[in-house]
Formats: structure tokens, C-alpha cells, sequence
């Protein structure tokens, strides 16, 4: 305690934000590290959305957190550089800013590289697979085609045009979709 005694309110202030501000940061972090997401009820996001839905997050707990932490450590080291409180204040504002800036830039490019694995049904035209569930000739019945489809393997709704019923173990290529997720397909001849 007595390392505070001989401080200004001033820089008795800023100890306080960067011990405090550095305690919760480092207690998000390990939060972090055992998959407990402290955002996940407290955040006031400001969303600039793109196109793979992954949000641009600048006003989350976490990254306040940060700015707490680096404003106070930064303010602290320029009252030791003997800076004017009004230089103090502007120098550590930016400071947080720019370390708010970089976390959910790093979070935003960090949520860019998660894969969508959202299945894109156009993808499976020209594919072959095989019959799952047998499929009725001339559209009459709905069956599954087993297929490979951006890298995994899926089971598919199918109709055909075939004037056979196509059954389990048949090759066929995808020709078309006929709606939403049913695809058309004919059979292989061998």
C-alpha cells in the first residue's frame, strides 16, 4: 500500500483501471481457454455484415476489456514519461482504441477462416453416386442417392426420368435440380 501513497489521483486512477482491467482480461482469456464465451449474453455488438454472415465486432465485452487494460497501462507509462494528463488521456484513448481495433479485426478474420458447411445443392449436378432408396420410374416415387458432395459423403432426395425404377446399388449421375433440394437423376449404363 504504500506504493500508492506517493501517487497523484490522477495516476492512482490509472493504476486502478490497469490492475483491474488487466485481472478481468486475463480472467476472459482463461475462460477462453476452457470454451466458456463470455460474449455470448453480454454483447452490444455493431454488426457490418458480409457476404459469409461472420460480423465485424467492435463493441463486445472482451474487447472493452482490452481497452480498459491497454488505456490503463498506457496512461501509467506516460505519466512516468512525465507527459501532461490532457497528452496522457489522448495517447492511452488511442491506444485502447487501436487494441479494441485489433481484436475484432483478429476475431473477424479469425471467424473468416471457420468453413460454411452449408451444403450448395448446384454442386452436385454432373456428380455420380449410387441408389440409397430406390427411386420409382418417370418421377412416380421419391428415393436417396448416396453422393459425394463438397468433400462428404450425403444421402439426397431424387427423382428420375428413366422409364425403370432405379434401385439400391444403381450408379447414377445427378442431371439437374428439380426443386430445393431434390435432385434429377439418370442411370449409368455400364
Amino acid at each position: 500500500m504504500s506504493f500508492f501513497d506517493n501517487m497523484s489521483s490522477f495516476e492512482l486512477t490509472m493504476w486502478i483501471i490497469a490492475l483491474i482491467g488487466s485481472a478481468i482480461f486475463l480472467l476472459l482469456f482463461v475462460m477462453s481457454l476452457f470454451g466458456v464465451d463470455s460474449d455470448a449474453d453480454l454483447d452490444v455488438d455493431t454488426d457490418i455484415d458480409t457476404d459469409t454472415g461472420v460480423g465485424f465486432q467492435f463493441f463486445t465485452f472482451k474487447n472493452v476489456m482490452a481497452f480498459f487494460t491497454i488505456f490503463g497501462w498506457t496512461g501509467i507509462t506516460c505519466i512516468d514519461n512525465d507527459l501532461s494528463v490532457g497528452l496522457t488521456i489522448f495517447i492511452a484513448v488511442l491506444a485502447g482504441l487501436a487494441m479494441m481495433t485489433l481484436m475484432a479485426a483478429l476475431f473477424f478474420w479469425t471467424g473468416k477462416l471457420a468453413e460454411d458447411g452449408t451444403l450448395k445443392i448446384n454442386n452436385a449436378i454432373d456428380r455420380v453416386g449410387e441408389v440409397y432408396l430406390s427411386i420409382g420410374a418417370n418421377r412416380s416415387k421419391m428415393g436417396k442417392i448416396s453422393i459425394d458432395v463438397q468433400g462428404s459423403k450425403r444421402e439426397l432426395s431424387a427423382l428420375t426420368d428413366e422409364t425403370v425404377d432405379l434401385k439400391q446399388g444403381d450408379v447414377i449421375k445427378v442431371k439437374a435440380v428439380v426443386s430445393g433440394e431434390i435432385l434429377l437423376v439418370e442411370k449409368l449404363t455400364k
